[in-house]
């Protein structure tokens, strides 16, 4: 039976500079919270480390102790765990996304558009899988921070119903976040929810959050509050949304593309 209520949890917080197992122990307090709660908390971006450009001394194995400890706490606290972490597999490096069920089971999306403004593209390799997960009977495409800003690679084939970001989007770029999540939304007639981080790295960089989740109209539901730690839970219906999808057919006149990777 298709679970059509869908609870995700967005967790806006500071990282902890390239301190991994300092961040996990943080996160699994901020977890704790959540449960009996919800069914997906969401983390930011590299939430293990920060956005640092250093994978040749801090890359896990893509089976590493990031991923086994989200395995455990998904397992005790009874919801599905996601974020990003550096990854190193085949001597390459990777800016991954993991979304981990209660059960064990992951998936993996490596981040396709790499950040040169921060030379991201000359230490991680691109990922070139476009990648679509289900769960709880929804369909979920996870992307990562400057994705965001390259609609065709997020582009909604009729076969997805959650967008989810996990993010360090700067300050100085905050007007770009909030006008790019509700387009996202808007076009691919899909929920979206996103979360990013706060605080400032060791770069010098402020990171204001302002975490949302919008419904397909491109209406907030929720927005967290600027440079404040925040945990919140959303509750989604499935049958609302296909509900809008049947009385605003948009997609049907979707332009057929092929995307070459």
């Amino acid at each position: 039976m298709i679970n059509i209520e869908l609870k995700i949890s967005l967790i806006q917080t500071d990282l902890i500079w390239e301190n991994p197992q300092a961040n996990r122990d943080k996160h699994t307090l901020l977890l704790k919270q959540l449960k009996g709660k919800t069914n997906i908390a969401i983390l930011p971006e590299m939430f293990t480390t920060g956005f640092t450009m250093y994978p040749e001394r801090l890359a896990e194995p893509a089976n590493g102790d990031t991923l086994l400890w989200m395995q455990k706490v998904a397992n005790e606290l009874g919801f599905a765990i996601c974020g990003s972490v550096m990854v190193k597999e085949n001597d390459l490096y990777f800016n991954r996304f993991y979304f981990v069920e209660p059960n064990g089971k992951f998936h993996t999306y490596n981040k396709r558009h790499l950040f040169r403004m921060m030379d991201e593209h000359n230490h991680y390799q691109a990922g070139n899988e476009r990648v679509i997960l289900n769960y709880m009977g929804w369909r979920i495409m996870p992307q990562i921070c400057y994705d965001l800003r390259f609609p065709v690679w997020s582009r909604n084939q009729n076969d997805y119903d959650l967008l989810i970001y996990v993010a360090n989007f700067p300050t100085a770029r905050q007007m770009a976040w909030n006008k790019l999540l509700p387009a996202r939304a808007i076009e691919n007639l899909c929920y979206v929810a996103a979360v990013n981080r706060i605080g400032t790295d060791e770069n010098g960089i402020p990171f204001s959050g302002n975490s949302q989740v919008i419904d397909p109209k491109g209406q907030l539901i929720f927005e967290a509050e600027s440079n404040k730690q925040t945990i919140e839970t959303v509750s989604l219906s499935l049958s609302e949304l296909n509900d809008y999808r049947t009385k605003f057919p948009a997609h049907l006149d979707a332009d057929n593309f092929t995307l070459e990777t």
